[in-house]
């Protein structure tokens, strides 16, 4: 069939919406036929196209979103055509070592998507074009694996749903699962795009009793406060007071870095609690975003730093609880989205992301 879809020839070539062609009938098992609803517009589908992170090149792009299965190959019985689905580029097999240790995040299944697909189904006269993550959802429809799928209810829309599959559980998991947020914690999150706002939801639903936004951009400022930050700051030194302040003496229990900035991270270290924990939930230039930390005082303070993939969430699991929160008027997801595209406009998009008034933009398909 022939698709519409956003392609990257190679490093720093710009987005190409072309007509392209995609085997429908070439379903193997394991495998769905799927009519993309939205995609998200993340940043790590930039990161790719500026060689920042591996990619094979030429390919359609997009690791965010949601659709409808079309049909579904053989062995596939959880998924049936017409189910509504978002869509993970860390699958999740749940019988790996990983999974049933409770890392579905880690699944042994992300070798397979690092690999690519060895016959893409992608193609533009006579050229194969390889699909972002194994999924390619800046493209009208595709194939994906199963085990790359969640199903959800009907009445969640499709643009709230194509960001719960990427941006909203690694915020979320970012507080929840990797900085393990408790009750009575004091924590920063660092910047207020559509990761940094899901961690200050997250951070709140966990029970922390102070949650401090930094952002150097007066709107997601605003923003911050009405998803649940208890105050909103230009600098991490100023959330280090705020909280000083309001708890007695007290200094952040948990920082969340969201932004690829790498000098906030050792000014992070050097605010945090004895016993607290740093997590980084971004990603850079590999060549620029390097950490140089004071080990001694990471020792000497009992400080924990990390990373997320993710926000570490297992997203069966994390995705109902979350729209489980969000039915109970507890978690805040259309407000997420700020910018919506059509897939003409995917230039557009990006170039918009940088901007202060972005949160969440997403491409909404007819």
């Amino acid at each position: 069939m022939k698709v519409q879809a956003a392609v990257i020839d190679g490093v720093d070539a710009e987005w190409d919406i072309r007509e392209v062609e995609l085997r429908e009938t070439d379903i193997r098992p394991g495998e769905i036929l799927v009519r993309m609803g939205a995609a998200g517009l993340c940043h790590t589908d930039e990161h790719i196209r500026h060689g920042e992170l591996p990619a094979q090149f030429p390919l359609v792009g997009g690791h965010e979103g949601a659709g409808v299965a079309v049909s579904v190959g053989e062995g596939v019985s959880h998924i049936k055509p017409g189910d509504h689905l978002v869509f993970t580029f860390r699958p999740s097999c749940g019988l790996c070592r990983y999974c049933v240790d409770g890392k579905a995040h880690l699944c042994t299944e992300i070798d397979q998507v690092k690999a690519g697909d060895p016959n893409p189904r992608f193609s533009q006269d006579g050229v194969a074009l390889n699909a972002q993550s194994l999924i390619g959802t800046f493209a009208e429809h595709a194939i994906v694996k199963a085990t790359a799928c969640v199903v959800i209810d009907k009445d969640i829309s499709m643009d709230v749903a194509a960001l719960l599959g990427c941006a909203i559980p690694t915020g979320f998991g970012a507080a929840v699962h990797a900085g393990k947020v408790q009750p009575g914690d004091h924590v920063v999150v660092v910047g207020m795009g559509g990761v940094g706002t899901n961690a200050v939801q997250g951070a709140k639903v966990a029970g922390a009793s102070t949650v401090v936004a930094v952002d150097l951009s007066p709107n997601k400022l605003a923003l911050a406060r009405e998803f649940g930050a208890d105050a909103a700051f230009a600098s991490l030194d100023e959330a280090s007071e705020y909280i000083h302040k309001a708890s007695h003496g007290r200094k952040p229990t948990v920082v969340i870095l969201t932004v690829p900035v790498a000098a906030l991270a050792a000014q992070a270290v050097s605010i945090l609690d004895q016993g607290g924990r740093l997590v980084l939930a971004a990603l850079g230039n590999p060549a620029s975003f390097r950490l140089d930390l004071p080990i001694n005082q990471l020792v000497m303070n009992d400080i924990t730093v990390r990373g997320t993939v993710m926000g570490s969430s297992s997203l069966r699991r994390d995705i109902p609880t979350i729209l489980a929160l969000y039915r109970q008027g507890k978690y805040k997801l259309d407000e997420l989205i700020t910018h919506r595209f059509s897939l003409a406009d995917i230039r557009k998009g990006y170039s918009q992301l940088d901007q202060g008034d972005v949160v969440r933009a997403v491409i909404q398909y007819n």
